[in-house]
């Protein structure tokens, strides 16, 4: 059994064309359900603003199956800590036996999270998209603009946060990393104007995002909802939309977007799913003017290929502490 930590981990993987493939592929296999995605387990830690979430997923032709534990603690920045942390253990898919144990620290959910959205973006936003409006200043803010120009020739970003000086810091990182205009917003709306993309990274239980901030040819990821009380968009807001995706339909009605829309009268049959896109089911955008919107929840499949991949390559490299079990 291999023990690998997270500095073994960033070695190997990143944002990267091959890692954006291995999370684009494993849509199609949870549209046609063909995957094997048992529902998120979710311990809430109210005293402490945290929650841990267990995910996993089979995949056919994975030689592994991922199992991982997933802590979010929301007011950790403010004890100098980073609010999502946690670890993964590999399973062989053929005997069940555990091939590696993953110390990522939670930088493996954060890094196919930041690619998900990517994917998200690649197949829903124009492709000509060269702005973005990013809510939220924490890790996967960053992450999220990063994946983005792997995908999209983005040249301005707008971000705001509920602390004006997290959303300062974060757009003179970008800006300095980048070699791009990034600038803090002082609203939710003023992020979204004259943006081409728009993505909500917040923990919100409150509606961000509201249907007169829409405007024709925008593309909007939500991945901040993934539990019963969060919400980052207003119901509104899916039904104008020419198109709303969701990672996992059923998911999404339990944990993401899809509940509270379909709570305040949302025709959920409307719903498509991102592997249904990527495989060219069911079209994503039909026209330059029409608004999309995919909701990511996160599901155990790409858990399952990013742990895969990031395996294979430290097994490849000679990384990680091989231990007799």
């Amino acid at each position: 059994m291999h023990v690998l930590t997270e500095a073994d981990l960033r070695a190997v993987v990143g944002l990267a064309r091959a890692e954006l493939d291995a999370i684009e592929a494993v849509y199609p296999l949870i549209s046609a359900g063909e995957a094997s995605l048992p529902p998120i387990m979710r311990i809430d830690v109210p005293e402490h603003n945290g929650e841990i979430d267990i995910k996993s997923a089979y995949l056919p032709g994975y030689d592994g199956i991922a199992i991982k534990v997933s802590a979010g603690f929301f007011d950790n920045p403010q004890r100098g800590l980073p609010s999502l942390g946690g670890l993964m253990v590999l399973l062989d898919a053929a005997t069940g036996v555990p091939r590696a144990a993953l110390f990522d620290n939670g930088y493996l959910t954060d890094l196919r999270t930041a690619l998900a959205g990517a994917v998200a973006a690649q197949h829903l936003a124009r492709a000509d998209a060269s702005t973005v409006g990013v809510l939220g200043a924490g890790v996967q803010a960053r992450l999220q603009v990063r994946a983005l120009m792997l995908v999209r020739p983005i040249s301005r970003v707008r971000i705001w946060a509920r602390r004006a000086e997290r959303g300062d810091a974060v757009a003179s990182e970008l800006s300095a990393e980048l070699g791009i205009a990034v600038e803090p917003a002082d609203s939710p709306e003023a992020a979204a104007r004259d943006t081409d993309i728009l993505v909500t990274t917040t923990p919100a239980t409150e509606p961000l995002v509201e249907a007169a901030m829409l405007r024709p040819g925008l593309h909007v990821t939500a991945i901040g909802s993934d539990a019963e009380h969060k919400q980052e968009l207003a119901a509104a807001v899916l039904a104008a939309a020419d198109r709303v995706v969701c990672d996992h339909v059923e998911q999404s009605l339990r944990l993401g977007e899809l509940r509270a829309a379909a709570a305040d009268g949302f025709d959920t049959e409307r719903a498509v799913e991102l592997g249904a896109v990527i495989g060219g089911d069911v079209t994503g955008r039909a026209a330059a003017d029409d608004v999309t919107i995919c909701d990511l929840t996160g599901t155990g499949a790409q858990d399952t290929a990013i742990a895969s991949l990031a395996v294979r390559r430290c097994i490849e490299a000679g990384a990680g502490t091989r231990v007799a079990t």
